[in-house]
């Protein structure tokens, strides 16, 4: 039980709940062998001289109303007792406190918005206050947070202003210190930036003072409860399933494949969809900075990296959990994305008997996703020749997957190009499928249509020798794969 109706301290004393400044001592309250009655709350000081049956229409009287409730709510709250109680009957609880409260405020509202405003209240308690609602709505993939009075949201590839604020900068402070702790990471003006993730899987990014200017800014990348299959990518319009069959049969057959794209191109959801490919037999290892993957196997084991702490010290990167994961036993290695010196040990790994390892990378096209290796196994400062790099990627990696999100929105596979071999000095690859873009729709939408290049894949051998059957017919150039099924 909460609030008023749980008063007794566990030595049997009765608890009484703190008298408000300038509003006198509190009733005593009833034992805790019955129920004790709801104690009355005098008005704030300064609400009693405005006229009963005033609605405080403007949208920061609401914010503030909600976070002085909460304040009263918090004090009345008996702990102990807090965590033993479900959601539903806190949620309950709450509801009826926050209903009396709202009487004696006086603030005029109907039984709908009531309820309305105790979901508010009960969020700012055990949620994230004011975008709960929007972690809720399963249409919206993004929330971008530009300080107290600016939420962003996107929906369908666009992005929309969300009637939703935060009271202040402290306000939206105590949202982001809450999601933060909850994963053992902090952000503080000595460490303004932070990376972590929600209950959920989403991932969220902070940054405040003083490298925000105008305010806190949030930035959340939502996960679908319902992790999103090949075939719904397909239904989607990501590919075509001629272009989804084969990625499926090469990630089978233990084609280390590297997926590339821009921010927010889908990379990490088509790493997902790509995975259901891998036998339910193999040992997978995941290292993210946030995990977020939703790998579907039994057999996952997952690292994450840490920062530093208060004095600097105990960073750990992903460079030493790649080599951690070798020494695990693993069948494949799946890193969440490719970002720094940790590419040499990774393409380490490729070569020495984790083939089908997968991994993600920051890329515009297949050809800068090579490049932007080369350019981080350097950052390793590691005494290797540039030959001796471009012939570990070039052994290394079979597939390069290149997502892009379009300027409509649509997030489409635009290339799938595999790395042949090297020639001279030169990394050989050669585009299997690509997307054509043709025009441009009368609602601004990207018009165009996938299509072969007319290449036979290399790796086509190992997907027929483990017996997967793939139509050759769809490496004609002439065919529109987008209208043919297979």
């Amino acid at each position: 039980m909460i609030g008023r109706f749980s008063t007794q301290h566990k030595a049997g004393t009765v608890k009484a709940a703190p008298p408000a400044p300038s509003e006198g001592a509190a009733k005593p309250q009833a034992p805790a062998t019955q129920q004790a009655a709801p104690a009355k709350v005098l008005p704030e000081p300064g609400r009693r001289d405005k006229k009963p049956g005033k609605k405080p229409r403007a949208k920061n009287d609401l914010l503030s109303a909600k976070l002085r409730i909460h304040s009263k709510l918090i004090d009345e709250i008996d702990l102990s007792d807090l965590d033993q109680l479900d959601d539903a009957s806190l949620r309950r609880q709450v509801h009826a406190l926050v209903a009396e409260i709202v009487r004696e405020e006086r603030l005029a509202m109907n039984a709908s918005e009531v309820v309305s405003f105790a979901n508010a209240v009960f969020d700012e308690m055990t949620g994230l206050g004011p975008i709960e609602p929007l972690l809720q709505d399963e249409s919206i993939c993004d929330i971008l947070i530009n300080g107290p009075n600016q939420v962003y949201v996107e929906r369908g590839g666009e992005l929309e202003l969300a009637p939703v604020t935060f009271a202040d900068d402290d306000h939206l402070l105590r949202i982001i210190n809450r999601i933060v702790s909850q994963v053992g990471r902090r952000v503080d003006e000595s460490h303004p930036m932070v990376d972590a993730r929600l209950p959920d899987g989403s991932r969220f990014n902070a940054a405040i003072a003083p490298i925000a200017v105008d305010g806190p800014l949030v930035s959340i990348r939502k996960f679908s409860t319902k992790p999103l299959t090949i075939e719904r990518l397909v239904s989607f319009g990501a590919m075509p399933a001629c272009v989804a069959e084969f990625l499926h049969a090469a990630v089978h057959a233990r084609a280390t494949t590297v997926i590339s794209g821009g921010t927010g191109s889908g990379k990490t959801t088509l790493l997902n969809a790509l995975s259901a490919a891998i036998s339910h037999k193999e040992r997978l290892i995941t290292i993210e900075d946030a995990a977020e993957l939703q790998l579907q196997q039994p057999h996952v084991a997952r690292m994450e990296t840490r920062p530093p702490n208060v004095e600097g010290k105990g960073e750990i990167r992903q460079r030493e959990c790649v080599k951690n994961a070798l020494r695990m036993r693993p069948d494949r290695v799946i890193l969440g994305e490719v970002r720094g010196e940790e590419a040499f040990d990774m393409l380490q790994a490729m070569n020495t008997g984790h083939e089908g390892s997968m991994a993600t990378i920051h890329a515009n096209t297949p050809r800068d996703a090579i490049t932007r290796l080369e350019q981080m196994v350097a950052m390793g400062g590691l005494n290797v020749t540039e030959e001796a790099v471009r012939g570990q990627i070039a052994s290394a990696i079979g597939l390069i997957v290149q997502a892009s999100r379009l300027a409509d929105g649509q997030r489409k596979v635009v290339s799938v190009a595999e790395v042949t071999g090297m020639e001279g000095n030169v990394i050989q690859m050669q585009e299997i499928f690509y997307f054509d873009r043709t025009g441009t729709g009368p609602n601004g939408e990207v018009l165009g249509e996938h299509r072969a290049s007319g290449l036979r894949p290399k790796c086509l051998d190992d997907i027929l020798t483990l017996g997967t059957h793939y139509n050759t017919a769809w490496f004609d150039p002439t065919r529109d794969l987008n209208r043919e099924q297979p």
